[in-house]
């Protein structure tokens, strides 16, 4: 029998599993379902007999060295409410009302920037790149329990970056091929760069990448700007991480229609794509024409199966994507995204039992 950790790399490895891995993330309504259905003091393993299913570990990431934070607020033209929070790069949010829950209005300090010197003036944040004395312990305990160690870098370049500049001023940048974009991209390239290094030398097993490039049915931008914009900055990061440590796995992370995209991040290096949204693509199309070079994550709709289908539905399509996948693994079958207040608690007790079932049921 595999350990958790084994296990996992194996299944996005397609070298065989014995136990489908679960995963899903919960909304504060849903945090409420929960403590309403489980005991307390109770582990989600415990709760759902499934303990190696939930079994993994996070490495925390690099130090920011610290300083006296600017006043961000003198980046903006309009007033921000007085709990305004801001991000290390200066990106102010505020908290939505009641019932949103994972939305939050976001303010960009660099929207008004007519200049690269502006940008070159910017306080930017920097990390301690080399101090990784906090991460190795992590890492070297998880691997002794025998779990999978993951590393957290989402938002990893485009959505950094818009998020500084806004979206709508960065693609007008990066059309006109302004000095601006190089800038900020590259900035934000190295410092993810670095980071990924620095997730490597600890000794993750995986790196959890990721920017929204696709829409509900279409790509976000042409082909061609993608290719001249993003993927050499991306492979750049993944880069960085395989030299340290070849082995390590490059999942990525995005919302939304990202089919014609697919063989770019395989030639940027990404081993594992996430969510594969079913609303959006097609997991046994995608499977036929990539399983045996590539893995996957999600494929439980959150727009669909999870809240509006029954526990059977979402059973059958655990099911019928861990057939589709087949006995070498290459996919890790999860909700795609947060689960919302419409996701009946039932749904995910459905959710977790038909991985264990499957998983119970294969000898």
């Amino acid at each position: 029998m595999r350990t958790p950790r084994e296990n996992m790399l194996s299944l996005y490895r397609r070298t065989g599993y014995d136990w489908a891995p679960v995963s899903f993330s919960l909304c504060p309504d849903m945090e409420a379902k929960r403590k309403a259905a489980m005991p307390p003091g109770v582990s989600f393993g415990e709760y759902f007999d499934y303990p190696e299913g939930f079994a993994s570990a996070y490495v925390p990431g690099p130090k920011r060295i610290p300083r006296q934070d600017p006043d961000w607020r003198k980046f903006f033209t309009e007033p921000l409410h007085e709990t305004t929070t801001f991000s290390d790069y200066g990106v102010a949010m505020e908290g939505g009302h009641a019932g949103t829950h994972h939305l939050r209005r976001m303010h960009h300090p660099m929207a008004q920037f007519d200049s690269l010197e502006q940008l070159q003036a910017y306080p930017w944040p920097e990390w301690d790149w080399q101090d990784i004395g906090h991460m190795v312990p992590v890492v070297k305990d998880a691997q002794a329990k025998g779990l999978p160690v993951l590393a957290g870098m989402g938002c990893t370049l485009w959505e950094t970056s818009w998020y500084i500049r806004d979206m709508t001023a960065l693609m007008m940048d990066m059309t006109e091929g302004d000095a601006k974009a190089v800038y900020l991209l590259d900035r934000v390239t190295e410092d993810s760069a670095r980071r990924a290094a620095a997730f490597a030398r600890a000794g993750a097993d995986i790196i959890m990448t990721g920017d929204d490039i696709g829409m509900q049915k279409s790509i976000m931008m042409s082909l061609d700007m993608y290719r001249e914009w993003l993927k050499p900055r991306l492979a750049k990061v993944i880069a960085a991480a395989k030299a340290i440590k070849p082995d390590i796995l490059i999942h990525y992370h995005s919302c939304g229609y990202v089919e014609p995209y697919i063989a770019d991040l395989m030639e940027a290096g990404v081993d594992i794509l996430n969510p594969v949204q079913p609303e959006c693509m097609e997991f046994a199309k995608l499977h036929a024409e990539y399983g045996d070079r590539w893995s996957f994550n999600g494929t439980l709709g959150t727009q669909t199966t999870m809240p509006f289908g029954s526990a059977k539905d979402v059973r059958d399509v655990v099911f019928r994507n861990l057939d589709t996948a087949g006995a070498k693994g290459g996919l890790m079958v999860c909700p795609t995204h947060l689960l919302e207040p419409e996701v009946p608690w039932e749904n995910v007790e459905a959710y977790v039992k038909a991985c264990r079932d499957y998983s119970r049921g294969k000898g």
